[in-house]
C-alpha cells in the first residue's frame, strides 16, 4: 500500500479563504491525521495566498485560500474505507467520523445500510468537500483508508472507462481493480457503462463511477491532483500526454479531455518553498507565475537569484 513519504500523486483543494481552517479541521474528524505546514505565497493574482499541507489517515493532501473562483462539488469525492479486519472499532469510527462531518454538511445519501454495505454514507461537509464513507467488506482485496473517485456525470457520464484507459497508460505502477458495469433496467444509466470501478496509478487507488441521472455540477479547478516530477522529462511526459484545454494551461496547471484538472509540479518545489528565505520564495512565487509548464531550470535560477 501506498504511504504518504512515497505519495506521487496530491489532490488538491482550492478554498476562498478557509484552507488552513478546514485542514486542522479535518485533523480533528479522521484517525492519524494532522497539519503538515502553512506557507503564505505573497502578490499572487489572487493577492496573498495560505497554502497548507496536511495528512489525512496517512494520506497527503493540499489546499490553498485563493478566492472564490471555483466552487467545490461531488464529482471529485474522498472514500473513506472503515475496514473491519484492519480495526475493530471500524463500525463505531465510521459514525462518529460522519457525526463531526455533518456539523453544517449536507448528506448526499444518508448513513445507512445498502446492497453493497452494512453501513455507507455520502456527505457533503460544511466546507463542500464530498466524502463517501463506507464500512469495506474485509473478505475483499485491502485497499487504503482514503481513495479519491471521479464521478462521470452530464455530457461526460458513459466517459469512465476511456478515463481510465488513459490514465492507466499515462501513469506508472498502474492496474485495473474492480470493474462493475450496469445491468440493464437501470435507466437513465446504460447497461454498460461503470457502476463502479478502481484503479491505480502510481501505486495509489482511485475510483471512477458513470452516473446519469441529472447533476448540476461537473469536474472544475476546485480540486485537482498535484503529480510530483523528478525531472524535467517527467514534466514534459505528463503535460504533453494529459493536457487538451490549452486555456486552462497555467502556473503548472491542466485541463485534460474529461475536465479533470492535474498539476504537474516538480518535487523540488515544495522543498524551495518550504525552506527557501522569503527572498527565494518571492523570486521563485514570481518566476512560476509566469509559467505554463513548469520549467525546472528557470525555477533553479530563480530561487539562487540568477
Amino acid at each position: 500500500m501506498v504511504t504518504s513519504a512515497n505519495q506521487r500523486i496530491v489532490p488538491h483543494i482550492w478554498y476562498d479563504k478557509e484552507a488552513v481552517e478546514a485542514a486542522h479541521f479535518y485533523a480533528t474528524v479522521f484517525p492519524d491525521s494532522k497539519v503538515t505546514s502553512v506557507t503564505t505565497l505573497h502578490d499572487t493574482p489572487s493577492g496573498d495566498c495560505d497554502q497548507v499541507s496536511f495528512e489525512i489517515w496517512g494520506q497527503k493532501f493540499m489546499a490553498i485560500s485563493a478566492g472564490p473562483y471555483f466552487k467545490l462539488n461531488p464529482s471529485v469525492s474522498f472514500f473513506v474505507n472503515f475496514d473491519p479486519s484492519r480495526d475493530r472499532d471500524a463500525a463505531q469510527k465510521i459514525d462518529e467520523v460522519w457525526n463531526k462531518l455533518s456539523e453544517g454538511g449536507q448528506a448526499l445519501m444518508p448513513l445507512d445500510k445498502y446492497p453493497f454495505s452494512e453501513r455507507y454514507g455520502w456527505i457533503q461537509d460544511k466546507y463542500g468537500v464530498s466524502w463517501q464513507l463506507i464500512l469495506t467488506n474485509p473478505e475483499g482485496e485491502e485497499r487504503p483508508n482514503i481513495i479519491p473517485s471521479f464521478l462521470f456525470v452530464g455530457d461526460r457520464c458513459g466517459k469512465a472507462e476511456e478515463a481510465m484507459s488513459l490514465y492507466l497508460s499515462v501513469f506508472k505502477d498502474s492496474r485495473q481493480g474492480t470493474l462493475a458495469r450496469y445491468p440493464g433496467g437501470m435507466a437513465p444509466d446504460q447497461e454498460g457503462t461503470i457502476m463502479f470501478a478502481d484503479f491505480m496509478i502510481e501505486s495509489q487507488w482511485f475510483t471512477a463511477m458513470d452516473s446519469a441521472h441529472e447533476h448540476k455540477f461537473s469536474f472544475n479547478e476546485a480540486i485537482s491532483f498535484m503529480v510530483k516530477c523528478d525531472s524535467q522529462e517527467e514534466i514534459d511526459h505528463y503535460w504533453e500526454q494529459l493536457s487538451a484545454v490549452p486555456e486552462a494551461e497555467q502556473c503548472g496547471w491542466l485541463t485534460d479531455k474529461f475536465g479533470v484538472s492535474w498539476q504537474i509540479v516538480p518535487t523540488e518545489l515544495d522543498e524551495m518553498m518550504e525552506k527557501g528565505t522569503p527572498e527565494q520564495m518571492a523570486r521563485v512565487t514570481q518566476a512560476f507565475l509566469k509559467m505554463k509548464k513548469f520549467d525546472l531550470a528557470e525555477l533553479h535560477r530563480a530561487y539562487k537569484g540568477e
